[in-house]
């Protein structure tokens, strides 16, 4: 499915003024302590954009305004809205993996654990309906490829198939963590909706893994 992209202006000339200085990032693994606190302050200011007024709301001048950056070192960070919204939703699933670290599943079968993580993560996502609401519907109708879906079958294939991971799982235990990840996308939109209550989405969860995932 496509939508038609949000408005984006281009980045700014390096001569606006600055709210802090225009410091790029560094490469990956190299970000000094103030660049990963930069990067958090402008990740935090788009989910609060997002949770009151949806992706519309996360306009790349306002996160800037918001974060107390340059939006021309917003620009450095995040070269699109789209890069923005991968981004809150990668916090997200950080903190998902945090929970499931500190506490793993307990379920004696694959199909039980699977259930276990994926309503761990509806319960997270509900905590900001509107905020849940949009990056989702965000990420299933972007233009670009985005990681929400791959760390979500990395998560199940880890938690179901202990110390299975995308690189070692076959293309059948690929597919059957991938269709069950998407069954829980589908149930979590409805869910947001107002068409389904968190109890008939957990039943719905469980019978999916129970076909999907049992035997991984």
């Amino acid at each position: 499915m496509r939508t038609p992209t949000a408005a984006i202006s281009a980045p700014p000339s390096d001569h606006e003024a600055p709210m802090e200085s225009q410091q790029a990032p560094a490469g990956p693994g190299v970000r000094t302590r103030s660049q990963h606190q930069r990067r958090k302050r402008i990740v935090q200011a788009a989910a609060a954009l997002a949770s009151r007024g949806g992706v519309e709301a996360m306009q790349m001048r306002t996160v800037a305004e918001r974060a107390g950056v340059a939006l021309g070192t917003l620009y450095r960070y995040f070269p699109s809205k789209m890069d923005l919204v991968v981004a809150v939703v990668g916090e997200e699933i950080d903190l998902l993996e945090s929970s499931i670290d500190r506490r793993p599943p307990s379920a004696a079968t694959p199909a039980g654990r699977a259930v276990d993580v994926l309503m761990r993560a509806t319960r997270g996502l509900m905590r900001e309906p509107e905020l849940a609401d949009a990056l989702i519907r965000s990420l299933i109708m972007a233009e670009v490829e985005t990681p929400f879906g791959d760390r979500m079958t990395g998560l199940l294939l880890r938690v179901s198939a202990t110390g299975l991971t995308l690189d070692s799982a076959t293309e059948e235990q690929l597919a059957l963590a991938g269709s069950l990840s998407s069954v829980w996308v589908h149930e979590l939109l409805e869910m947001l909706r107002g068409r389904r209550t968190y109890e008939q989405i957990q039943r719905r969860i469980e019978i999916a893994a129970a076909r999907l995932v049992a035997d991984l």
